[in-house]
């Protein structure tokens, strides 16, 4: 079979608002390590990482023996009806981990499930419909996560079971903030705040939910500490913190094991997903026991928290902390970041290259501006392909060029990797 098949295939079952990427859509049927292989046999070296959840890496011996040995068992699904010992190890790794105290850990299956029971949670708990949500944001593509996500191409309806009240994301580049010094935006962020609440709610706000750092939307966030100023004011008034970790989790950002910790404040409630199952699917929300009984009637997951997904997941994390990938994360990110802004500091194409650890966004703009350019994005894109990588895209204008490789990226793969986007780059500015 030929890809040409498969891709018409694909359009005639499948809905055109599942986007593929690539002029030339691939199929990838094989992995090892940080690189995947095409149907064509030809094989790239992945620093987008199945969009951050390929966590660990393709085909990890410790991990395939785990689900393997659950496989063997003959039970793959029993539902959260009965006592599962892989998920209870798990939750009590999660919730040591978290720095929540009393905490009690609730799995689903994918990041916007667990947005949404964070999002139950906290209203519940509140007896309020009323959020505060970040304007660039991402958090799923349910009815209520679309409701809180702050970024037009990803709101597929315009129907909102909630009300909605928006904050600036402290982006450096555009928007009110990005005009005032760095020192001040702190500030500026909790004015704002401040007036939301006293103009647009009602007072009896549920919660805030916000990324540490915006996953889709470019990998864009506020300075460090924001999370905490506005705690102090959401505390005044009873409102929850929610901290939406289903992109920084796990120590990508190398600098902390949550993103959340960057900011000095614990939240209320914390939502996790994709790298926890490294390809399968589990995620989940953890939070203070008192918040998280706020359920008042029977609601459980049917496939949340599986005997496989959660073998899977105990090994993930048992990995991961054996290995120290944190700290691998902010040593080959150093690589990555410090080599990607040494060599586009001349470009008047590349408006910023931000992130943290293996969590890095390049992003492109009309020379002398910061006027988005998409099509200059794509052509970086495309030309990363043709030379052996694989990245991602994004920001709210699409023009920004996201890398999260697997956390167990070598030295020499990061600098194999750089020398493959900054040809990208040099050759595409050049077209």
């Amino acid at each position: 079979m030929t890809s040409d098949d498969l891709l018409a295939r694909h359009r005639a079952v499948l809905p055109t608002w599942m986007p593929l990427y690539y002029a030339e859509p691939l199929e990838l049927v094989a992995g090892s390590g940080r690189r995947v292989t095409d149907a064509a046999g030809r094989t790239y070296l992945d620093f987008f990482g199945g969009v951050l959840t390929t966590m660990v890496g393709h085909d990890i011996p410790e991990i395939r023996e785990a689900v393997e040995r659950q496989l063997r068992t003959g039970l793959v699904h029993t539902s959260t009806l009965y006592l599962i010992r892989q998920q209870v190890e798990l939750a009590e790794k999660i919730a040591r981990l978290s720095g929540i105290p009393d905490a009690r850990v609730f799995f689903t299956n994918s990041g916007t499930e667990a947005n949404e029971a964070a999002l139950l949670v906290a209203t519940n708990h509140r007896r309020s419909h009323q959020i505060l949500a970040v304007r660039n944001s991402y958090h799923g593509r349910s009815y209520a996560t679309m409701g809180v996500t702050g970024n037009r191409g990803w709101s597929a309806s315009a129907l909102n079971p909630l009300q909605v009240a928006w904050l600036h994301s402290g982006e450096r580049l555009r928007g009110l903030l990005a005009r005032l010094d760095a020192a001040d935006r702190v500030d500026a962020a909790v004015e704002d705040l401040r007036e939301v609440l006293a103009t647009q709610t009602a007072g009896d706000v549920a919660c805030l939910i916000a990324e540490p750092v915006q996953g889709v939307g470019g990998f864009v966030h506020g300075p460090d500490g924001l999370f905490a100023a506005w705690k102090k004011v959401l505390d005044e008034h009873g409102i929850l913190l929610i901290s939406d970790e289903v992109q920084t989790g796990w120590g990508r950002t190398g600098e902390h094991f949550w993103g959340y910790q960057a900011h000095g404040v614990t939240p209320d409630l914390l939502t996790f997903a994709k790298g926890i199952g490294n390809g399968f699917a589990l995620a989940g929300v953890v939070g203070r026991a008192e918040v998280l009984e706020s359920v008042p009637a029977i609601s459980f997951s049917t496939f949340g928290g599986n005997p496989v997904s959660t073998a899977a997941g105990n090994a993930v994390l048992d990995y991961l902390l054996d290995h120290d990938l944190q700290a691998n994360a902010a040593r080959v990110g150093a690589i990555l970041g410090d080599g990607l802004r040494a060599a586009t500091a001349g470009l008047d194409q590349v408006a910023e290259v931000r992130g943290k650890g293996l969590m890095l966004a390049v992003e492109f703009v009309h020379p002398g501006t910061v006027e988005p350019d998409a099509a200059l994005t794509t052509r970086v894109f495309e030309a990363c392909r043709a030379g052996g990588l694989l990245v991602g895209k994004g920001g709210l204008y699409g023009n920004v060029i996201r890398m999260g490789p697997p956390l167990t990226l070598t030295e020499d793969e990061a600098r194999e990797g750089l020398a493959i986007m900054v040809d990208a780059i040099r050759s595409s500015i050049g077209g």
